[in-house]
């Protein structure tokens, strides 16, 4: 019998070294809870030690909570600046491969774009007082900072708030380089985020004399001219070298704002602001009173250029194109015959400036943009804002704006060429698609109505029921994209009512397919480029491809014959010209931000849009009001001694007196509204005394801009 009290051996070995490890875990896991206990609270009596309260506590708050916010603010401004740095993979180090010489239609020259290499001065050979005077007024702590002035920028906003405006800068000369190399001037935040990582990006990136070199180079010094050694050449008839410290001192206080203080056009306001750049070089301690005072009693003279007046919004746009088309040619030096006529272009700008500075404040808007084609295709001018000195920006070429109902008329010629035709009835009715219900400004409708009528009145609910009903949007993306629209389009519902970001260009190049018999391609701004030495590199007639039909005769009839009775019966009759058929459409949106009118004649075709830089909004501006009104004071003049066309499928290009007689009694408020804005006509009392009326206002106010140039423009009216 076994004995209970003796000691049971292991049945197994394999149990003994199991439970072995089982003990070791087990006191291995206990022994680390024991040590980290004993470590968490050493930790802990030792940050006893810095535990505040009171009002210290409250500060060591306010820092973390700083911290935190500081963190994900920089996650945020990198977020938004890392599409800046695509800008810089290019050869951006090197100067423009073009330099061009442009000549208007007529062969007179008008400006110049890009710098020959050998007439970039290097900053070692340039007289030590143009760096000075460079350098004081624009970035005196230019060698000290990494990019970004905090010192400076905290000096200006103090200089501001104690002169109750805006007298000093607080961007570096990196910072201006950086939005001069890869943004535009477009006031917005995300640029001034953009401008502030690529400038630290280009310190990382080149010395400082190569980002002086650079700034020197390509700053707009006003007079159409870019870079410190051709203002030299244009005002003083200097090379940089030979300039005294007054003339320099001039220069320097063109970077800021070279169309204020250039002294061609104002030669006072130059030399004041040439004597404050003399202040500046005391005041930073680059010379003495003493070394300054000669420049002060004897003020720079400059060159007598005539106040040569340069396109410049068209020249930057037209470089762009030379430097496509002609990008393989290997020819560096060259002279492109643009498209540019003159007059009119002069006459676009006058009527922006006329009805802006009549009507701006009370519209509450302050910018706007011009493009003008001949139905040929032919660009014959571009207004790309006020003021080109004060914004390098090209609004017309550049800036994407909400369409609203101006881009109707693409829906519906999607319409006609799937075989509706402007008698064919549709509902204005309610409506809904998806969440999306879109009314009628009013919230009135109409019931069974006609195409025809539906974007007359520019009802709302007809063109969504179109695409919801008919079409879908894919084919009237595919329609605004065939007639050459090159913005980016939405394919969401509502870019039926016209919520996609387009330029001016776009509108006036989609619109002239309308003008133009229904054939798109054939926008151009270069006619010819040459080399110096006559060897033709590129003819618009010869090398361009040949223009295709995109809208069938049928679909361009139906809508040219809704279109020309828009100026007359619809919400544009401020546009219509006097004995002149015209058509077009106007185009106001979300909040009064926007506000447009495309129309076009057999002879030409025009976009207008007008509004505020920053978008705020108008005070109810709409297409009808002041676009229209810019856009009859231009056309008037545009269309004065040349042979009237017809607009195709329209067989008289004459307003006749029934018409005008019809559209007098016609006296009644057509409203339309957008997706969020509503756009009405203003109230009239008379067409034909209206027409009458601006008419005599153009020939009193308007410069003679026509010239004996012109061997085309016959006397037909």
């Amino acid at each position: 019998m076994e004995d209970p009290f003796e000691p049971r051996k292991s049945k197994s070995p394999k149990a003994g070294k199991l439970l072995a490890i089982d003990a070791w875990i087990d006191s291995s896991l206990y022994e680390a809870g024991f040590k980290a206990r004993e470590t968490w609270e050493t930790l802990t009596i030792f940050f006893r030690r810095f535990r505040v309260s009171g009002w210290r506590r409250a500060i060591i708050e306010v820092l973390s909570e700083g911290f935190t916010m500081g963190a994900a603010g920089s996650v945020v401004m990198l977020a938004l600046a890392l599409p800046a740095f695509d800008e810089t993979v290019g050869n951006w180090r090197q100067q423009d491969d073009f330099a061009v010489t442009f000549l208007d239609r007529y062969g007179n020259e008008i400006g110049q774009r890009g710098i020959i290499q050998r007439d970039s001065v290097p900053i070692d050979e340039m007289p030590d007082h143009v760096i000075k005077a460079v350098l004081a007024t624009e970035d005196r702590r230019f060698f000290e900072h990494y990019g970004i002035d905090f010192l400076g920028l905290v000096r200006a906003m103090s200089e501001n708030v104690r002169a109750n405006s805006v007298v000093q800068g607080g961007s570096s000369i990196t910072q201006q380089l950086a939005k001069n190399l890869f943004l535009s001037n477009e006031r917005t935040v995300e640029r001034k985020v953009k401008e502030a990582f690529l400038a630290v990006w280009l310190e990382m990136n080149l010395s400082k004399s190569e980002i002086l070199q650079l700034y020197l180079d390509r700053a707009y010094m006003g007079g159409g001219t870019f870079g410190i050694a051709a203002a030299a050449d244009f005002y003083f008839g200097k090379q940089v070298k030979d300039l005294n410290l007054a003339e320099a001192a001039m220069l320097a206080g063109l970077f800021k704002a070279p169309a204020k203080y250039a002294p061609h056009i104002n030669l006072p306001a130059a030399r004041a602001r040439a004597n404050v750049v003399l202040t500046n070089l005391v005041q930073g301690g680059f010379m003495t009173e003493g070394q300054v005072l000669s420049a002060r009693l004897h003020p720079a003279d400059i060159v007598d250029r005539e106040d040569r007046k340069s396109p410049d919004y068209f020249l930057d746009w037209a470089f762009e194109e030379v430097k496509r088309v002609a990008a393989a040619s290997g020819i560096h030096s060259m002279v492109a015959r643009t498209t540019i006529d003159m007059n009119i272009q002069q006459a676009a700008e006058e009527s922006l400036e006329f009805h802006l500075r009549q009507h701006g404040k009370e519209y509450r808007v302050t910018e706007g943009a011009i493009v003008v084609l001949e139905t040929n295709g032919a660009v014959r001018a571009i207004v790309g804002g006020r003021d080109y000195g004060a914004s390098q920006f090209n609004r017309a070429t550049r800036a994407l704006r909400q369409a609203g109902s101006s881009f109707k008329p693409y829906v519906y010629a999607t319409a006609m060429e799937h075989g509706f035709t402007p008698e064919s009835v549709i509902s204005d009715g309610p409506i809904s698609w998806g969440n999306w219900s879109p009314k009628n400004y009013g919230r009135s409708y109409s019931g069974r109505t006609t195409l025809a009528m539906a974007l007359i009145k520019s009802i709302n609910t007809v063109p969504v029921r179109l695409a919801k009903d008919h079409l879908t949007t894919a084919p009237i993306k595919a329609m605004a994209e065939a007639m050459g629209v090159e913005s980016p389009l939405e394919s969401h519902k509502t870019m039926v009512l016209g919520t996609s970001g387009m330029t001016v260009m776009d509108q006036a190049t989609g619109y002239n397919v309308f003008a133009n018999g229904g054939f798109a391609g054939t926008r151009h701004g270069i006619q010819q480029i040459l080399s110096h030495s006559g060897k033709v590199i590129y003819d618009y007639d010869r090398d361009a491809p040949k223009p295709k039909r995109v809208l069938s005769e049928q679909a361009l009839s139906a809508m040219n014959s809704i279109l020309v009775q828009i100026p007359e019966i619809g919400t544009a009759r401020r546009s219509a010209l006097l004995g002149i058929r015209s058509a077009g459409k106007t185009g106001t949106t979300q909040s009064y931000r926007d506000a447009w009118y495309v129309g076009f004649t057999g002879n030409y075709t025009a976009a207008v849009w007008l509004g505020n830089d920053d978008f705020t909004a108008t005070r109810e501006m709409t297409g009808g009001s002041l676009p229209a009104m810019i856009w009859q004071r231009l056309m008037t003049y545009a269309h004065q001694n040349i042979d009237i066309k017809p607009i195709p499928g329209i067989k008289d290009p004459f307003v006749d007196a029934k018409t005008v007689a019809e559209a007098a009694k016609t006296e009644k408020k057509d409203s339309e509204e957008t997706v969020q804005a509503v756009e009405r006509p203003p109230v009239l009392s008379s067409t034909t005394t209206r027409l009458l009326r601006q008419m005599t206002d153009l020939f009193s106010t308007a410069p003679a801009l026509q010239t004996p140039q012109e061997p085309e423009k016959l006397s037909a009216l």
